[in-house]
C-alpha cells in the first residue's frame, strides 16, 4: 500500500430523511453532517486527499469549510451512489500508482472515530486484502412473504451489517464498479462490486456509534454521540 485517497459520494438527496435540503447538508450541532465526515477523514494523516463527488447544481457546498482544506478536491457526482464513488476515482486516476489505495466513507457517516479509522487502514495493511468496518446482526431476523407473515427464522450468526470506510485497492475497486455499470448492475456498497467481481473481502467490527444517519431521529442520536466523542478526546 503506498498511498490512501478517500472518496466521499455526496450528490444525493437522501430521499429517505426527509427534508428541504440533501442529508448531508442537514446541521448537527450547527455544524453539516458533511463537514463532521471531512473533519474524522482528514484526521488521519494516511489519507493523502479527499475527492468529494457532489451535485454541480447544489451550491451549498459552498458553506463546508473542510472543501477549502489543501487535500480536499470535489468532482460532479451521479445519481446513483456507485456512479458518484467511479466519478471520484476517474478523478483520481491520472495520480494514483499501482499500489494506491482507495478509501470510500458515506458523507451521512459523521461519528467514525479516528480508533476505528486507523484499525481498519492497519489491518488492510496487514493482510493486503479490502476490508470494511461492519458489524455483526444482533436482532432476530426474520424472512417474511408478499403478505406480512413470516416464513422463517434466519441464522443470524454469520450475518454482519457493513458500515463504511470500506478500503480497496484503487485498481480492483475501479475495474469492479465499471464492471457493474457495464451489466447494469446497481451496487449499494463498494464491497458488492468487488464480491461480484471475484474478490475477497473481510470485515473489521466497526462500532455501533459509526452510525448512518438516515432517519429523522438519527441526527439527534448522532449529536449525543459526536457530543461523547469529543468529551473523550477533550
Amino acid at each position: 500500500m503506498s498511498s490512501i485517497w478517500a472518496v466521499v459520494p455526496a450528490a444525493g438527496t437522501g430521499r429517505r430523511l426527509g427534508g428541504e435540503i440533501p442529508k448531508q447538508y442537514r446541521e448537527i450541532a450547527r455544524i453539516p453532517l458533511l463537514e463532521h465526515t471531512l473533519r474524522a477523514l482528514l484526521r488521519s494523516p494516511d489519507i493523502r486527499g479527499v475527492m468529494v463527488a457532489l451535485d454541480p447544481s447544489d451550491r451549498r457546498a459552498d458553506g463546508i469549510p473542510s472543501l477549502t482544506d489543501v487535500r480536499v478536491e470535489t468532482t460532479p457526482g451521479g445519481a446513483e451512489r456507485s456512479a458518484s464513488v467511479l466519478a471520484g476515482l476517474k478523478a483520481l486516476a491520472d495520480r494514483v500508482t499501482s499500489d494506491d489505495w482507495i478509501l470510500v466513507h458515506d458523507a451521512a457517516r459523521p461519528c467514525l472515530d479516528y480508533p476505528s479509522l486507523c484499525a481498519l487502514i492497519e489491518h488492510a495493511r496487514g493482510c493486503g486484502e479490502g476490508v470494511i468496518l461492519a458489524e455483526p446482526v444482533a436482532d432476530t431476523l426474520k424472512r417474511v412473504d408478499g403478505e406480512g407473515a413470516i416464513t422463517a427464522t434466519v441464522d443470524r450468526s454469520a450475518l454482519w451489517r457493513a458500515q463504511t470506510p470500506q478500503l480497496f485497492p484503487f485498481h480492483q475497486l475501479h475495474h469492479a464498479l465499471e464492471a457493474c455499470l457495464a451489466d447494469g448492475v446497481n451496487v449499494t456498497d463498494e464491497a458488492m462490486a468487488v464480491e461480484l467481481a471475484g474478490g475477497r473481502v473481510r470485515v473489521l467490527p466497526g462500532p455501533p456509534s459509526n452510525i448512518k444517519v438516515t432517519l429523522e431521529a438519527d441526527l439527534a442520536f448522532a449529536e449525543l454521540l459526536l457530543h461523547q466523542q469529543n468529551r473523550e478526546d477533550a
